[in-house]
């Protein structure tokens, strides 16, 4: 899995790719010949007492180490520079990805793990990719180097080196295989102390609110000590690898001393060869080592790339259209025919056969009961999901056959849960329309009669928004969020409960803005308070996903039980008539 979600993005770093192994070639190439210079100084040089001869060999063999260095310094550099350019291209991708996720799709994996799979996943990814292309390519042309000069330097002492890797390798490599699924606990723990996390953040005044501090410091000390505990494990495996390298090497070293003093002895071997199979040796157990501590990151590296993998290789739920409709001729004209929905899985659809219109110039409402599936038939309309039956017509056209651009310009949602982006009240006005005027955003501000208390800030459209406007109260940013519609002027303005944290003062008169602002325009509103919605043109009742009643207040106030009984739950009789 984790080599399968490399391959295709290093492509793009070919050049640089032959560049790190022939760097990575050169530095091999030096440290493989720094031990048989050193056998040549201290047999021809030291054991002659030849000065001159040391004193050459010795600067040979600074050179050559000065060649291993800068050749090192720059495959590390090269390797470090593929692995952060591959993990750029994967966030991107990962985050384009999600950006087309439906809300299924984002509700499926959750945003606590979408968040955690973005950055800490890749960046495990990232720090493998660079051990990869740093070490994978030097160690074994290390080890197999030092192998082939042992052969060299003296046979028999060379099949002491021989045993030495396969016994180092299969010591670790079951400690590895033992980490592997304790790494993928690990970022599942992530995960969930994340989402522990997030929810105390978001919810800090819900929380305060019922005195559930201490309930709250526990749920997140037990998802805590859970990663503390996978991490413990994963951490004692990880402590038995080196010490297992470092016992297998030094008894190696005793075995080749051992067998050459007996040759040395012998006459068979020189000291100076001796003392090149320890330099051997000593490469031989680095390309070991680093191998190993490769393969060490890789169970966690591949715990990382599954959970990547599984959110590229989700395909949302709306998906664009093969040939997109670039134009609607109609001033906006919103139809809904026969229209159901159903969560994958769900017993139940949400909407039954629900039939709705809008006409341009008039104001559709929609009313019923907590659950109706109110805010999920708004949401078809700008295909946060798509209709399981029926269809969505915009000017006769089904929403599933026009171009994502041509829909952001033509549909414009205000959500129950108006969200402000980090940065300045301008920057979130102009998120729809980017080369509106100062003057447009006033005017968008004057309708939302938002622009009172924007005046009073220090730096009025430049004042400064914190993520998710947690600056403003829940009216300021329903407002706000309303006057960033107004400002990207759509044909079909979908209002879904916007107006529930106004009092009636401003409700009433944001509305009577609204009704001269969109006087060409369609106008869709949710809403459960019934005075915003009494005097629309038309009025759409729903009831457990149906269509039960569609008339003018006056009309369902006389025939539809339902909408009767809602508007008594809030109105006297008097006050409804």
């Amino acid at each position: 899995m984790l080599f399968r979600l490399l391959a295709p993005r290093l492509r793009p770093y070919r050049s640089l790719l032959v560049l790190l192994v022939a760097l990575q070639l050169v530095q091999t190439l030096a440290s493989l010949t720094l031990p048989t210079l050193n056998a040549g100084v201290i047999d021809h040089g030291v054991l002659r007492g030849d000065t001159g001869r040391v004193l050459s060999g010795g600067a040979v063999m600074i050179a050559v180490t000065l060649l291993q260095a800068a050749a090192a310094a720059a495959a590390t550099y090269t390797g470090a520079r593929i692995a952060m350019g591959v993990a750029r291209d994967l966030r991107s991708e990962v985050f384009r990805r999600v950006q087309d996720f439906s809300a299924r799709e984002r509700g499926r994996f959750g945003a606590a793990s979408l968040i955690t799979r973005t950055t800490n996943d890749v960046q495990q990814i990232q720090t493998f990719t660079v051990l990869v292309l740093t070490m994978l390519v030097a160690a074994p042309l290390l080890c197999a180097g030092g192998l082939v000069m042992a052969l060299r330097q003296d046979v028999p002492l060379a099949l002491v080196l021989f045993a030495f890797v396969p016994v180092m390798t299969g010591a670790v490599g079951t400690v590895v295989l033992r980490m592997r699924p304790l790494f993928r606990g690990m970022q599942e723990r992530v995960d969930r102390a994340n989402r522990v996390l997030r929810e105390q953040i978001t919810g800090v005044r819900v929380v305060r609110a019922f005195v559930r501090d201490r309930h709250e410091r526990e749920r997140f000390a037990t998802a805590n000590d859970e990663l503390l505990t996978v991490g413990l494990r994963a951490g004692r495996l990880q402590a038995l690898m080196f010490p297992t390298v470092l016992i297998v090497w030094q008894l190696t070293t005793v075995a080749l001393v051992y067998v050459g003093a007996h040759r040395i002895d012998s006459g068979a071997l020189q000291p100076g060869g001796l003392v090149a199979f320890l330099g051997y040796l000593l490469q031989t157990s680095m390309s070991v080592m680093m191998v190993l501590f490769l393969f060490m990151h890789m169970p966690r590296a591949e715990a990382g790339a599954e959970r990547v993998r599984e959110v590229l290789d989700t395909r949302s739920s709306v998906t664009p259209p093969a040939d997109p409709v670039r134009t609607l001729a109609g001033p906006g004209r919103l139809d809904l025919d026969g229209v159901g929905f159903r969560y994958p899985g769900a017993e139940e659809s949400v909407l039954h056969d629900v039939a709705l219109v809008a006409r341009p110039g008039e104001t559709t409402a929609v009313v019923g009961s907590t659950g109706a599936g109110k805010s999920t038939l708004l949401g078809l309309v700008p295909r946060l999901f798509d209709a399981t039956d029926g269809e969505v017509l915009v000017d006769g056209v089904d929403v599933r056959r026009l171009d994502p651009q041509l829909m952001a310009k033509t549909v414009g949602l205000v959500p129950q849960k108006p969200y402000l982006f980090s940065g300045t009240v301008a920057t979130n006005l102009r998120y729809g329309r980017p080369d509106a005027t100062d003057e447009e955003l006033w005017h968008a501000l004057e309708v939302a009669q938002a622009a009172d208390f924007v005046r009073e800030l220090d730096d009025g459209l430049d004042a400064p928004v914190s993520q998710g406007g947690a600056n403003f109260s829940g009216g300021q940013r329903q407002r706000l969020a309303i006057a960033r519609v107004l400002v990207a002027r759509p044909r079909l303005y979908l209002f879904d409960d916007s107006f529930s944290a106004l009092d009636p003062r401003t409700d009433a008169r944001l509305r009577t803005a609204l009704r001269e602002e969109t006087a060409d325009a369609t106008v869709v509103i949710v809403a459960q308070r019934v005075s915003t919605i009494r005097h629309a043109d038309r009025i759409v009742v729903l009831d457990r996903g149906r269509t039960v009643g569609t008339g003018t207040h006056t009309s369902l106030m006389r025939d539809n039980p339902t909408y009767r009984e809602i508007v008594l739950s809030q109105l006297t009789e008097e006050e409804a008539a």
